[in-house]
């Protein structure tokens, strides 16, 4: 009786391996709600981020949603895309979030710049045909 019960594990060691698999499928979810804030914050797509990885849209889905484990290599990469360390993709929390411009926010700033620009080429514009008019005057 004692042999068959030896070929099962200790309870002690069940909870510790069910207890490791919960932690780590929680770990797995938060780096995938940083990775998607960040996709977010960026105004990316999935298929953005995946080409930029190599991977396929499905593959870098199951990344944000914490399916897929995520070793160092590849959160290197990811951190490298986003232009933050490694402990910051690990550490961005929806406090953060809030406090970083929203998607609508960053193609609204990306808008008025563009606006700007728009601004100066006319200004240079005018400018060059100011000085094109002075000239052919002159030359009258």
């Amino acid at each position: 009786m004692a042999r068959a019960l030896d070929r099962y594990p200790k309870p002690e060691l069940l909870i510790q391996i069910i207890m490791s698999e919960t932690i780590k499928k929680a770990a797995n979810k938060s780096v995938g709600k940083s990775i998607r804030i960040l996709r977010h914050q960026h105004g990316w797509s999935q298929e953005d981020i995946a080409s930029r990885l190599g991977i396929s849209i499905p593959a870098f889905s199951k990344i944000e949603t914490g399916v897929t484990d995520v070793n160092l290599s590849r959160l290197e990469q990811i951190a490298n895309i986003y232009e933050v360390s490694v402990v910051q993709l690990l550490t961005v929390d929806g406090e953060q979030a809030e406090l970083v411009p929203s998607h609508l926010n960053v193609i609204q700033k990306k808008l008025t710049d563009r606006e700007g620009e728009i601004a100066n080429l006319q200004r240079k514009v005018i400018e060059l045909y100011e000085e094109l008019r002075n000239k052919s005057s002159i030359a009258v």
